[in-house]
């Protein structure tokens, strides 16, 4: 049984460092989940085509692969609190820009380069943490910092939809270009020391982008994120884009079915987050990665035989809830697993090789999927997940030993 929030599990917010970096992300992404729901929403007026919003949908995290394939070293050679700001201001001016684009193609290319600028923010946070925070810590600073990112991902898009059909488009935009600038504001603050020990020094780009796939390759806990989360992610594939049929075909519920399911895995994603890290201190990282990506299995896989969108959505909860605790130990598998100097790419080629298959899936289930057959998919999905989380449990375990030789 869980205990209640004590306070060590705030107490990273007791760091100005960290405390600076906190508030950032939560000006930010609730700002980004405003704007992305606009962003969808002006699309789909202007051209009433599921190509375009999906071009839009795409390059949100497109570039997050492609700075993963081609510029991860970046990440460590420069200085990540620079490279944050830029990146927040460079946001800032996409979103600012955006008011002013007349054309469905023009806005793909702006939120392109805000999904380029994202690409380089997020690593640098996640790999600047362990350095803002002492080790002890650094299961509850992840927690608190995903915690405020999924319950933003929680609100954020009714806001923005809300505030989108009271307005327009683009006082979302504006908002969000504020929030931008807010970010950087208060990383500007925090000491470049903090976020990074040392910047790497390069022995060539292509040299350097090898070395960040050779620490993924040769560290075990580094490739249980790889190999766990890749696979995982060909079952978000397919819970996805089966889930908006499963509200609407399957369950005959309409848009608000498919708006409930959706805040049923941000609810699960905001409970799981939160509670990540006393999860991970009573059972170890290995048992609650893999058992995290079960629940994710578990909740999905029910959610399929649910008799009605109301079963689903609770199901879609307790999916979440797996879904929030596994993607923190994500962060933490990566950071106690690569050191600092090489953590940016070691970041960047996970972050990106997870998401390619992510995207794969998304594809084939997209493909594959006949618009009666979304329980199919769906619990397709849940059994994906529950293959991952065998993955991850047997390779982030710490390996057995062999039992020391008897004195002679």
């Amino acid at each position: 049984m869980l205990r209640r929030p004590t306070l060590r599990q705030f107490r990273p917010l007791r760091l100005p460092g960290f405390r600076l970096l906190f508030c950032s992300t939560l000006a930010s992404s609730l700002g980004t989940l405003l704007a992305q729901i606009a962003l969808a929403i002006e699309i789909k007026d202007r051209t009433n085509s599921g190509l375009w919003v999906g071009a839009v949908l795409v390059v949100g995290f497109l570039p997050t692969i492609l700075v993963g394939l081609t510029l991860g070293p970046l990440i460590d050679r420069l200085e990540r609190r620079k490279l944050m700001v830029t990146a927040d201001l460079v946001r800032a001016a996409v979103f600012f820009g955006l008011v002013f684009v007349g054309s469905a193609g023009g806005i793909v290319a702006l939120a392109f380069v805000a999904g380029l600028a994202t690409g380089f923010f997020r690593p640098a946070v996640y790999a600047g943490i362990p350095n803002l925070v002492p080790e002890e810590d650094l299961p509850h600073a992840n927690a608190l910092l995903q915690s405020v990112e999924n319950m933003s991902w929680a609100i954020g898009p009714i806001l923005g939809g809300l505030l989108t059909a009271a307005t327009s488009p683009h006082v979302a935009y504006w908002i969000n270009a504020v929030s931008f600038l807010i970010s950087a504001s208060l990383i500007v603050r925090i000491p470049a020391r903090l976020l990074q020990s040392a910047t790497a020094l390069t022995r060539g780009h292509w040299t350097d982008l090898k070395d960040g796939f050779r620490a993924v390759r040769e560290s075990r806990v580094l490739l249980a994120v790889l190999l766990a989360w890749g696979v995982a992610g060909l079952g978000i594939g397919s819970v996805s884009v089966s889930e908006v049929f499963l509200a609407k075909n399957t369950f005959h519920a309409g848009d608000f079915g498919y708006g409930l399911l959706f805040g049923g895995i941000g609810t699960g994603l905001v409970i799981g987050s939160f509670w990540s890290s006393s999860i991970q201190a009573r059972l170890g990282i290995a048992r609650t990665y893999g058992l995290a990506i079960a629940v994710m299995g578990i909740g999905f896989g029910l959610g399929s035989l649910a008799p009605d969108v109301w079963v689903a959505a609770l199901c879609c909860v307790v999916g979440g809830i797996g879904d929030g605790v596994a993607i923190v130990c994500n962060a933490l598998l990566v950071q106690t697993g690569a050191r600092d100097e090489i953590r940016g790419r070691a970041l960047t080629v996970l972050m990106s090789g997870t998401m390619l298959v992510q995207a794969i899936g998304t594809i084939l289930a997209g493909a594959l999927m006949p618009a009666d057959g979304a329980r199919w998919v769906w619990g397709a999905g849940g059994i994906v997940f529950l293959f991952a989380a065998a993955i991850g449990y047997l390779l982030a375990r710490e390996p057995s030993r062999a039992p020391a030789p008897a004195p002679t």
